[in-house]
């Protein structure tokens, strides 16, 4: 009867495995319990990356806004970073499965890099949701935009479709690589931990190892963000590459490193619970998914 019971499980086990939904659905779910706890300091580190002030000048000219105003712009965030990750852990999981199959000879490694590029090609998709944050999250265009819908619509009727996927190539310079190292580290990151045997100490390793190395990420990938910012804060006229805005950027800032990584300690703290997060959550709703599912 035992024999049965665990037979019955594993067969579970691998048929959850080979199945496609589970992984989007547990990284959108991830993603959206994140976005709700740390979106407020997201939009102080904003201000900070796109004017180059310190922190409490940030925090000041966030919460002078007022309260209504500081979760405006959640909605395309929720939206865009909802279905980010479940892209980015779906389609890893259904590149990998399909790349190990047809590679056979391929080393692993070599599978899930590929599958992890691709993962993160397949995000910049969304990087239309990405700009109407930007500029929802932009206090110039407080008073000219009302909402999401509002910001989609004034964008196709007077720039285009292609005004959309303004600062596109930084998105695909960060995704890219950061998911390669993401799904190749998580896992040597977690065994380096202590093991443990409860199920609260299980969720505190993969707090604990989705946490440093998101942090780590984040800081790594900052100055693309800043100048992804700067890009996307844009709208109408001439679409500059990466290489001059950066250029434009440090010279604004009086040619200084350290201005050009304003917003990166808050960024870090942030990067550092997010993505604890996000990978705790994730694999305790996989735990879920192969437990009623």
């Amino acid at each position: 009867m035992a024999l049965n019971l665990k037979n019955k499980k594993h067969g579970k086990d691998d048929d959850l495995d080979n199945r496609d939904w589970p992984d989007f659905v547990c990284g959108g779910g991830a993603a959206f319990t994140n976005i709700l706890v740390t979106f407020p300091a997201y939009k102080v580190m904003f201000r900070q990356q796109l004017e180059g002030i310190g922190f409490p000048k940030a925090v000041k000219q966030v919460f002078r806004e007022g309260i209504s105003n500081l979760y405006r712009g959640i909605g395309p965030p929720l939206i865009q970073r909802g279905t980010s990750l479940s892209l980015m852990f779906g389609s890893y999981h259904k590149f990998q499965r399909v790349l190990s199959h047809t590679f056979t000879n391929v080393n692993n490694g070599v599978v899930n890099a590929f599958a992890a590029l691709l993962s993160g090609s397949v995000e910049a998709t969304l990087t239309p949701l990405e700009r109407i944050q930007i500029l929802l999250s932009h206090r110039e265009f407080n008073e000219r935009f009302s909402n999401t819908i509002h910001v989609f619509q004034e964008i196709r009727l007077k720039y285009g479709y292609r005004e959309y996927y303004r600062g596109l190539t930084p998105v695909l310079l960060r995704n890219g690589p950061s998911n390669v190292l993401f799904f190749g580290l998580r896992g040597p990151i977690k065994d380096i931990l202590p093991e443990s045997s409860t199920d609260v100490g299980n969720m505190t390793n993969d707090f604990v190892s989705g946490a440093v190395l998101g942090a780590a990420l984040s800081t790594l990938f900052y100055p693309i963000n800043v100048v992804k910012n700067q890009m996307q804060k844009q709208i109408g006229g001439e679409f500059t590459g990466v290489v001059k805005t950066f250029r434009k950027v440090f010279n604004e800032r009086g040619r200084s490193i350290r201005r050009l990584y304003y917003g990166l300690p808050l960024n870090f703290t942030r990067a550092l619970v997010s993505w604890g997060i996000i990978n705790c959550t994730y694999e305790e709703l996989k735990k879920l998914m192969t437990l009623y599912y």
